[in-house]
């Protein structure tokens, strides 16, 4: 019984709780400024207004349920400290505030912990309980939710939930409908979410809308309720909009285009690996005989807006990033329309998460985690899954960590997140099954080295590169940490493209 088996999911979420709410003072970034911004506007303005106040530059950018979810919190916000309500009382923050904001996140993460008791729920037999609750506990514990949603401070956590949820219910016929339209509402919360969409729309057109037994039968009640909901969904979300004609303010907050091809701090994918060749081109470029543009020197790469010049190597048009995430998106989604099983459904929303990852068009570090969560629900499948999972698990959560530059939070974010990997990838290594096919004997040989690389980066970047050179040169320990993750979530790409079209 999943009684049995310890700790249990609550447990670890009461403890889990007590030790967030010991980081309420730690360093907050801009992104805590946005959403009492986000509560004031909600609050403070007529519902017309919401995507067009612009007093603060973090100006609302998230689809309709997101805002109704911050005007639902600005409700009790105003109990606590009127003032953090206020639209021109911009950088406030007094003490109130904090607590009341931090304090949300933990709240609203129950939504989390109540998805991932229902994933182990829909697991048989004891072995598979407790590979499933390790999975689970894992992703609760997560180093990159801790670092940031509690520290940086966002509300992921809430919107993983139901996304795990909505994954969950997927797994029997009897919810398929429900798994479809939870993820529609998740849709009209984060945008972000869409990168995964292609992989739902195979899934529920070939295991809820066709047949099972010949894809040339459509099963038409089930696409009239499916299409009815969504319709209904999305209704409620931008209907009050498009009554006063603002889809297309919207669609300019939710997608601006002109934003450079890499963030500030390289998100590790293969721009990041493109970036990092450029730059060293730009020394070796007068002994090889390769031209320099030079109006692209102080430029290149930085993320601002516009800009995505390389000193050396042709620019990447976004026409490029998307034709690509489509094609590395697409060719899993054929083994799942002949083959829709949950398995192959959680492997292809992990795919597409790894593509729109790697390949889009100004990918922030964080969007990691739509690839490091779905994959935890499948990594305990066998040994072949597990070893793909592991680079994935240390380069994506060390990729995290330019997100906290202060000295008071290093010990935290690294002695957690070690302690973190130790904990789960040896816990993993016990639980994992044999795998029904043989495991590539490099390939897990190339991942040991990897992980044992990150210590001596870790040590370089946040210590070693200070005492020695000061202020100076303060791109390097950016462009090592991105380069080195950018190799590691490649490689577990790479390895997992393996696993799901040979198991």
């Amino acid at each position: 019984m999943a009684s049995e088996i310890y700790p249990s999911l609550t447990q670890c979420a009461i403890v889990a709780a007590a030790f967030k709410i010991l980081l309420f003072p730690a360093y907050k970034s801009t992104d805590f400024e946005v959403h009492r911004n986000w509560l004031a506007i909600t609050n403070s303005l007529p519902l017309w207004d919401w995507y067009y106040e612009n007093t603060s530059e973090w100006t609302l950018d998230y689809p309709p349920f997101f805002a109704y979810f911050e005007w639902v919190m600005s409700q009790v916000a105003k109990l606590v400290d009127p003032a953090m309500l206020r639209v021109y009382n911009l950088d406030y923050d007094s003490w109130q505030t904090i607590y009341f904001q931090r304090f949300t996140v933990i709240i609203t993460e129950l939504l989390l912990v109540y998805a991932l008791q229902m994933f182990i729920d829909s697991a048989h037999g004891t072995i598979s309980k407790r590979t499933t609750q390790a999975a689970a506990i894992s992703i609760l514990l997560s180093p990159g939710l801790l670092i940031i949603d509690h520290i940086h401070f966002q509300y992921n956590g809430v919107m993983y939930g139901v996304l795990i949820a909505s994954l969950v219910l997927a797994r029997k016929k009897s919810s398929l409908l429900l798994s479809g339209l939870v993820f529609a509402a998740l849709l009209c919360m984060k945008h972000i979410y869409l990168y995964l969409a292609p992989a739902y729309f195979v899934f529920l057109l070939r295991a809820y809308c066709l047949s099972p037994k010949s894809i040339f039968r459509i099963q038409f009640l089930n696409c009239l309720k499916l299409g009815s909901g969504i319709i209904a969904i999305f209704g409620v979300a931008f209907g009050p909009f498009a009554l006063k004609g603002q889809i297309p303010q919207i669609l300019s907050r939710l997608f601006p285009f002109s934003r450079g091809l890499c963030h500030a701090y390289w998100a590790p994918n293969v721009w990041a690996i493109y970036s990092f060749l450029d730059r060293l081109l730009i020394i070796l470029a007068p002994r090889i005989g390769l031209s320099v543009k030079t109006d692209a020197l102080q430029s290149v790469t930085r993320g601002l807006v516009g800009d995505t010049s390389f000193a050396v190597l042709p620019d990447i048009a976004p026409k490029v990033c998307f034709l690509l995430t489509l094609l590395f998106q697409g060719i899993p989604l054929i083994k799942l329309f002949f083959y829709p099983t949950w398995d192959n459904f959680i492997g292809a929303v992990t795919l597409c998460g790894y593509a729109s990852f790697l390949f889009g068009w100004h990918v922030h570090e964080k969007a990691i985690l739509l690839v490091i969560i779905p994959f935890s629900l499948i990594a305990l499948k066998d040994r072949r899954h597990l070893g793909a999972f592991r680079p994935l698990a240390v380069a994506g959560h060390v990729s995290l960590f330019p997100l906290l530059f202060t000295p008071a939070e290093f010990p935290i974010k690294t002695i957690y997140t070690i302690f973190w990997l130790i904990l789960f990838l040896m816990a993993f290594d016990r639980l994992a099954p044999a795998a029904s096919t043989a495991r590539f004997f490099v390939f897990d040989r190339l991942s040991t080295l990897y992980i044992t690389v990150s210590i001596p980066l870790i040590l370089y970047t946040s210590l070693i590169h200070g005492i020695v050179f000061g202020k100076s040169y303060e791109f390097l320990p950016l462009m090592f940490t991105s380069s080195y993750c950018a190799v590691g979530v490649v490689g577990s790409w790479i390895g997992f493209w393996v696993v799901y079209f040979t198991s």
